[in-house]
């Protein structure tokens, strides 16, 4: 009986297979990243065994290194959304730390600006705030490509420049904290009806972000809109052939990436640090990036991929008290992580997986809008 027989004799084991190829390389990339981890820690003079037995136990230990775990994963849900959003047009969205920076900045100031309303409108319209900023600066560059031809990676970087100076800008000048002994670029701390609770030790933001993320993922597979995106991102001739106004969709596309991405710091602003500060957002946009390759650019993928990266953000610490490495090290493995899902020839030749011609896949050579 041949292989195709087989897979139809038995309906289980198609979908098992697709599944395995789905997951193989993300899970190849980070079990190599370990691998080398372990070896640069033991180089460095670091047991790998206890300086990964106290990552785990700073990230996983206790429900309050849980929900510091779901803590550090919120933005980062959001960021990755962001950047995988954009890839389904077959669009690169580097600007994902700008569009974080003014949407937190943005939710700072209504959060604190705005006095006597209660918490269900004040807290809404700060996050409101955040995402409108955010979908300005992902507009931009969306325009620009449309109208000029602007290449979307040269524009979103230019823009990060920006928005990371006006808002410098903004927190050590009009918007500053005024008040008695403050001497660093800070806004005042939000009004209390602006701040996003936890619920016990799981940040409400979390929750906000797998509610995101569902949203996404039914917007791009069950919708007409996510129908033209994908589409796009597969071939826009064909795209405008059928019907499609392209330049609408891609403008749309960015759009609402950068709502994502101002939502992400929103959500930072008023769930975690309780005002906008220069320095405490720093590389969060930038990190969506490898979430969204690990978790190969789907709206629930990210989702996983955002939490193992928290985890090793909320783990360092530990790492580093416990086992006497220095923090750094889980910058390294992340980036080695980055390294072997984008070289993902690496990781198959590594597993001697095989994947059909005609299946879609991810790689830095060629389109970024896989599905």
């Amino acid at each position: 009986m041949t292989n195709e027989a087989e897979s139809i004799s038995r309906p289980g084991r198609l979908p098992l297979v697709r599944f395995w190829r789905a997951v193989s390389v993300p899970v190849g990339a980070v079990l190599l990243a370990a691998l080398l981890g372990g070896i640069i820690l033991a180089v460095s003079g670091a047991p790998p065994g206890e300086a990964y037995a106290a990552l785990i136990e700073g990230s996983f230990g206790n429900l309050e290194a849980v929900g510091r775990t779901l803590e550090k994963a919120t933005p980062l849900i959001f960021a990755g959304l962001a950047v995988a959003f954009a890839f389904k047009a077959a669009l690169f969205n580097i600007g994902g730390q700008g569009q974080l920076l003014v949407g937190a900045l943005v939710s700072a100031w209504l959060g604190f600006a705005i006095e006597g309303l209660p918490f269900y409108i004040h807290a809404p319209l700060a996050l409101l705030g955040g995402m409108v900023a955010g979908g300005v600066f992902g507009a931009i560059p969306g325009a620009l490509k449309t109208y000029t031809g602007a290449h979307e990676v040269i524009t979103t970087i230019m823009l990060n420049f920006i928005a990371i100076n006006i808002t410098d800008f903004l927190a050590n000048g009009v918007l500053k904290d005024t008040s008695p002994g403050n001497i660093v670029a800070r806004t005042p701390k939000i009004l209390d009806t602006a701040a996003i609770p936890a619920i016990g030790k799981i940040p409400a933001g979390f929750l906000i972000a797998l509610l995101v993320s569902a949203f996404i993922w039914w917007l791009l597979f069950r919708t007409t809109i996510g129908f033209e995106i994908r589409t796009v991102g597969l071939n826009p001739h064909a795209a405008r052939y059928a019907g499609i106004r392209v330049a609408r969709t891609i403008i749309l596309t960015m759009t609402i990436s950068g709502v994502l991405a101002g939502l992400g710091g929103a959500i930072e602003t008023q769930g975690v640090v309780g005002r906008f500060q220069p320095g405490f957002n720093v590389g969060l946009g930038f990190d969506g990036i490898t979430i969204a390759l690990l978790g190969k650019t789907h709206p629930i993928g990210v989702i996983p991929a955002a939490l193992l990266v928290g985890a090793m953000k909320a783990g360092a610490s530990q790492m580093q008290f416990s086992a006497g490495v220095a923090k750094e090290i889980t910058d390294v493995i992340q980036a080695l992580i980055l390294f072997f899902v984008a070289a993902d020839m690496i990781v198959r030749w590594v597993l001697r997986t095989r994947r059909a011609a005609d299946e879609e896949e991810i790689t830095l050579s060629t389109g970024w809008g896989a599905q």
